[in-house]
């Protein structure tokens, strides 16, 4: 037992020095080593507070982006941009101030009411574009893409009026000559609707079209 005793006594004391040693640089209160002691604890504050920083930057600007995109919408609409499901919600919106506005007669002395208008330039085309707009209709042309819509509008009409000639010959059972005239048709209906890809190229934004499609002509053929 005094044997025991002796040799606890010296195990401590060969341990107490080192326990004396890294006592000050531990804190009981809050169990975590100290920053002088875990350089890697200073770091990760540091990065916590650039991520922080950083993270109240993105919520100021998608403030400011709100509230500018707030801001295009109508009034009755501000402040409800969750809500608006479509622009057909806008447009509605729109419709009613304009009906609003023309039960009130705000529309009934506008300047140039009953005069011609002035269509020598147009307020919605770039300046260059509406240069050159202005040439082509002294020289008696036009943009290449009201040809096409010309053309496109032209074509599709004489290629139902020749569909439905043809349908006539299925009608009528004669199956030969129906087939005969579908490959000519398709191959009319593809030209047609490489005019139409080109004219949804060149068209301004909201004018463009949809092209053929065969299966759904027949549909109306069908139904007519």
């Amino acid at each position: 037992m005094a044997m025991a005793t002796r040799t606890a006594m010296t195990v401590a004391s060969l341990i107490s020095p080192i326990i004396a040693v890294h006592y000050h640089k531990f804190d009981f209160l809050n169990p975590s080593f100290s920053s002088s002691s875990s350089p890697a604890s200073a770091d990760y504050a540091s990065s916590s507070n650039r991520n922080t920083k950083k993270s109240s930057q993105t919520d100021r600007l998608s403030a400011v982006i709100n509230a500018a995109n707030d801001r295009k919408l109508p009034p009755e609409l501000r402040g409800q941009r969750n809500n608006v499901r479509s622009e057909t919600d806008i447009v509605n919106i729109v419709e009613k101030r304009i009906w609003q506005s023309m039960e009130e007669g705000h529309f009934e002395k506008l300047p140039g009411k009953g005069k011609p208008l002035d269509l020598s330039t147009n307020p919605h085309a770039a300046p260059d574009e509406d240069t050159l707009y202005r040439v082509l209709s002294k020289n008696g042309c036009a943009p290449e893409w009201v040809e096409l819509n010309k053309q496109i509008r032209s074509d599709a009409a004489e290629w139902r009026s020749a569909l439905k000639k043809a349908w006539a010959y299925k009608v009528n059972g004669n199956v030969a000559k129906w087939t005969e005239c579908s490959e000519t048709l398709k191959a009319g209906m593809s030209a047609i609707n490489n005019k139409v890809f080109r004219y949804n190229l060149v068209v301004p934004f909201g004018r463009q079209m949809f092209g053929i499609k065969w299966e759904k002509e027949l549909d109306r053929l069908k139904q007519s």
